[in-house]
Formats: structure tokens, sequence, C-alpha cells
């Protein structure tokens, strides 16, 4: 059953494991539930007045079969055909649902920067828009797109790299 993205096999790392890890890391973190959303607009229509920062998280692959999550603001233009030259990567193309699975293991819908937690071979590059960051909370899905975590900017750059991971901070949008 490996990398099968069928939605009866079991998150590698649930939202609980991972809030619980948020806790150990001493980083306070509020989740709410809500239906399962898919998409920026769906999300925009259901969160009501939840104060911060709404978040959109790019699961990307480059031409020398490199990994890039990319976690910017909601409305950031993000033009793939000419974003490798803000990060310096080779071309970029969106990565398959099998892959995303395979690397972060989360589904489509439910990309974060908290999947990081399951990259153990580190081989995702991660790159946060700079003006994201000037937000206080952060909103990300929890492995889990039917609930909602509002984390601080700084906290976020902690979980990360608890991860093993150094965020790269760029201006774009």
């Amino acid at each position: 059953m490996h990398g099968s993205t069928h939605d009866d096999t079991p998150l590698p790392t649930l939202p609980d494991e991972l809030l619980a890890r948020l806790d150990a890391l001493g980083i306070p973190a509020v989740t709410h539930r809500h239906p399962p959303l898919f998409t920026v607009e769906e999300s925009k229509a259901l969160r009501g007045d939840l104060p911060g920062g709404h978040c959109k998280n790019l699961f990307l692959k480059d031409r020398k079969d490199r990994y890039w999550l990319v976690v910017a603001l909601e409305d950031a233009a993000v033009a793939l055909n000419s974003f490798d030259r803000v990060i310096g990567s080779a071309r970029l193309s969106f990565a398959s649902a099998e892959r995303l699975w395979q690397v972060l293991g989360v589904r489509p819908g439910s990309v974060t920067p908290f999947a990081l937690v399951n990259d153990r071979e580190r081989v995702v590059n991660v790159v946060l828009q700079k003006a994201m960051l000037e937000h206080d909370p952060l909103n990300y899905h929890p492995l889990s797109n039917d609930r909602m975590t509002a984390i601080a900017p700084a906290d976020l750059l902690r979980f990360i790299r608890a991860c093993g991971h150094e965020p790269r901070i760029v201006e774009f949008g």
C-alpha cells in the first residue's frame, strides 16, 4: 500500500500527534474544527472572522527532481513559469498527489508547513513569503483539512527548524 493516496490509508502523523508535538516544543497553538475544505475559496467562505494571516501552501517539484514547499498568504501571486527565478530553482511544476503523500504524508487540500514533520529525509526546500510572517497568528491545516491551527510566526519558524529544515524567507507576491 506504500505510496497509496486512498482515503482509508491512515496519515503517518495524526493531527492530535502534531498538536502534542507543538505542545512538547512549548509552542502555543489554537485549533478550530470545521467541515473539510479543499480550496482557498471554500476557506474564505467558511472562516468568518478567524483572525490572522490565511495562507496557501504549494508543493512543487523542479526539473532536477527537488521538492519545494512554498507557503504564502492566500492571495499572493505565484507564477510558476517565473517563480524558479525568485527562489533559484530549476523550472517548477506541481508535484503529484502521490509524491505529496510519499514525501509529506498529506493529501491534496491538506498541504501545510506542519507536514514537514513527515519529511524525515529532509528532501523538501521550504520557502516562506516574507509578507506572510508579518501576520500574527498564521493559520494552517494541522495535517487534515477539517480543522485550522493558529500559530505565531516565530513559533512557525521554530517548528520548521525543529523538523530539521532551514526555511528561506523570500520577498514575493
